[in-house]
């Protein structure tokens, strides 16, 4: 029998460019009651052909499954799984909290923004860097402030997925290079994604194309959303990208068009196909005829 699923960021540019320091305590985490799942009553239009191996794809509204293929697989998700990391920094509260970045925040690779040691931040302004440009460096100064350590904050994560009905998914680290016993499935991601969604601060962080990132030196970095879907489809308003040799090419995305939203979950996809695997099933998931 399937849990329910569960929804999911907005931030203005110049909030994710130049944060301003603030002692006032950031709202609580929105309220969400998960709806029940709904039965299809009139038959969809076939899905389209896909390439990738773990697919999904869920009405954001009504957590009705419209497609699924290997939905319950486990395996590694990459960068995907910093859309947990971002729901547990932000239900610590106080995102506009400033903090000192770490010489141990900076020890990861291969995808970093460039934060130094001594340089100071808020909790907002990098969950944008972290969410736009997924970056491991970010992730890990975050998960510290959290937490305290990385373990740490991984038994946070874990505790944060049983909360919403992710059991089967096993987070080790915040930002998913590969790591012997860490997985997750594409129906646990799309679980974490309306969760993410259901946050408008989030929403609004991954539908950012583009903004310059202002360090605390004073330099600026461009900063270009990996979601390339984004610059695809109008109606494509997020959520996160990941790859790893472990995990293949993933992508999850979202998307609003009259009146409906759907969220795709494309897991161990290539190069050459998760752009069009996650076009196709965002099309016909919302474009499809309003009976359906």
């Amino acid at each position: 029998m399937r849990l329910p699923l569960i929804p999911l960021f907005a931030i203005s540019l110049p909030l994710l460019a130049c944060a301003q320091t603030s002692k006032t305590p950031s709202p609580p985490s929105e309220a969400y009651t998960p709806p029940a799942i709904k039965v299809a009553t009139i038959p969809l239009k076939p899905a389209p052909v896909v390439a990738a191996p773990r697919v999904i794809v869920v009405d954001y509204n009504t957590g009705r499954v419209l497609y699924e293929k290997n939905a319950d697989a486990q395996c590694a998700v990459a960068s995907t799984q910093k859309l947990m990391t971002a729901l547990c920094v932000w239900d610590t509260g106080n995102i506009q909290k400033r903090f000192t970045i770490t010489k141990k925040d900076t020890w990861v690779e291969p995808t970093k923004l460039g934060i130094l040691p001594g340089q100071v931040y808020t909790r907002r302004v990098l969950l944008g860097a972290l969410l736009v440009k997924s970056g491991n460096d970010v992730a890990r100064a975050l998960a510290r402030d959290n937490a305290g350590s990385e373990a740490t904050f991984a038994t946070v994560m874990n505790a944060k997925a049983r909360s919403l009905g992710m059991n089967n998914s096993n987070f080790l680290n915040p930002h998913g290079l590969t790591t012997k016993g860490q997985y997750s499935t594409a129906r646990d991601m799309s679980i974490c994604a309306r969760a993410a969604y259901a946050n408008s601060t989030f929403r609004g962080i991954m539908n950012t194309r583009d903004y310059y990132f202002k360090f605390s030196n004073g330099t600026t970095k461009h900063l270009t959303n990996t979601n390339k879907v984004l610059k695809r489809l109008k109606y494509c308003n997020g959520m996160k990208t990941g790859t790893t040799r472990a995990s293949g090419r993933c992508l999850i995305s979202s998307g609003e068009l009259n009146g409906r939203t759907a969220i795709v979950v494309v897991l161990g996809a290539t190069t050459a196909t998760v752009w069009n695997d996650s076009e196709k099933l965002l099309r016909w998931a919302l474009e499809r005829p309003a009976s359906q």
